[in-house]
């Protein structure tokens, strides 16, 4: 199944969708393995060692350090990893509003996290966008 790949298409259909679960990013010097306890909902490997995304809960209870908390917007559309432009038109959409986001882009979506006290905005400005 291929996503969209035509922008305009992909702004229409954006539909950004809030969790409001409080989720942080990590690093550890353990093995992907290693960290399935902590049940992550993202990784990559660095130089610097093994990032993990995981809930904040999951963090404070195994004592991992963090230094932000941030909640995750999931665009609903199907976005093909070869689109171009979606990133660049919510990426700046935030960036109008003064909002940092780190992005990981799935298979079949793209997940903007950023801090928690302004998600509610960012939605808000994704969903300009669609117009």
């Amino acid at each position: 199944m291929t996503g969209i790949s035509d922008l305009s298409q992909l702004l229409k259909d954006i539909s950004p969708t809030l969790d409001v679960t409080p989720y942080v990013f990590c690093t550890v010097q353990k093995s992907l393995a290693e960290c399935v306890i902590f049940n992550p909902i993202a990784t990559f490997m660095e130089r610097e060692g093994l990032t993990l995304v995981v809930t904040k809960q999951i963090a404070d209870e195994h004592g991992l350090d963090y230094s932000c908390v941030m909640n995750k917007i999931t665009l609903k559309v199907h976005s093909s990893l070869e689109a171009v432009g979606l990133t660049a038109a919510f990426s700046n959409a935030l960036k109008n509003v003064d909002i940092s986001a780190n992005v990981i882009a799935g298979f079949y979506h793209d997940h903007i996290f950023v801090p928690v006290n302004d998600a509610k905005r960012a939605v808000h400005a994704i969903q300009t966008l669609a117009k």
